[in-house]
């Protein structure tokens, strides 16, 4: 079935699209009749694989380039944002962002290194927070934000090694709250996914290197195996639909039940 988009689609901007949750949420968004903007970091094929696998169901959408922890690049991608989907789909403004793009690296406290720290805070804090900021007056009145965040920040529960990378997924999941606040006159609603043990390339492919470390996480969740990334995909677009549109400041597991 076709999902060609009509002349008044709506436009998702979707950071991280190169690959696993991201790519996952654009295909379903686009296949919900919105246009994507899919951003990738280091991948240009993958996220020429999402763009292609959008198109090839009828659906409209586009690559571009974006490090999320380089917040010095922002404002020259927000103009050519603006100047890309005005010249495209002749829009001036999005309808919907997904905060998605990141990376994972484990250490225990007491092996954290400031570079580490640093690189985490810009990759899954600061980049959403001044990307978002770049974005407010290019997102539509009525929109929707949704921002990925981590069971390791849900707190009913610990892995040791991943005190920084929670601790910045937890700020995240502080920020959608605040967002959804200072955004609600505006119409726009924000919200979070927290997804579990989830099949990605995160942590540099840590499945595929480690797949011993597979079962034990598949024990510690209810229905019995481990997330794939259409998993949280689906969750993602069906919260920025109007399905959701009385929801907004909350963060949603979508974990399979880990650690029940």
């Amino acid at each position: 079935m076709s999902t060609s988009a009509p002349s008044h689609a709506k436009i998702a901007l979707v950071t991280g699209a190169s690959s696993g949750i991201g790519r996952h949420a654009a295909i379903r968004i686009a296949a919900r009749g919105a246009r994507v903007v899919a951003t990738y970091s280091a991948n240009p094929d993958g996220a020429a694989e999402t763009v292609a696998t959008i198109e090839s169901a009828g659906g409209e959408a586009v690559a571009r380039q974006l490090d999320v922890g380089r917040s010095e690049t922002f404002d020259a991608f927000v103009a050519d944002l603006a100047d890309e989907i005005e010249a495209r789909w002749q829009r001036t403004s999005i309808d919907y962002l997904v905060n998605n793009a990141g990376f994972s690296q484990a250490a225990m406290v007491g092996d954290v290194t400031e570079e580490l720290f640093d690189g985490l805070q810009r990759v899954l804090l600061k980049g959403p927070f001044f990307l978002t900021q770049k974005l407010l007056p290019l997102l539509a009145d009525g929109g929707a934000i949704v921002n990925t965040t981590s069971s390791s920040a849900l707190g009913n529960g610990a892995d040791a090694g991943y005190a920084v990378y929670a601790s910045m997924k937890g700020g995240l999941a502080v920020l959608t709250r605040y967002l959804a606040k200072e955004l609600s006159p505006r119409g726009i609603r924000v919200n979070a996914v927290a997804p579990g043990p989830t099949r990605t390339r995160l942590g540099g492919d840590a499945f595929e290197r480690m797949p011993e470390v597979i079962p034990p996480l598949v024990a510690r969740t209810a229905l019995g195996r481990l997330g794939e990334g259409d998993d949280v995909g689906k969750a993602i677009a069906s919260l920025l639909s109007d399905e959701w549109g009385w929801v907004t400041g909350e963060q949603i597991a979508v974990t399979g039940g880990f650690d029940l």
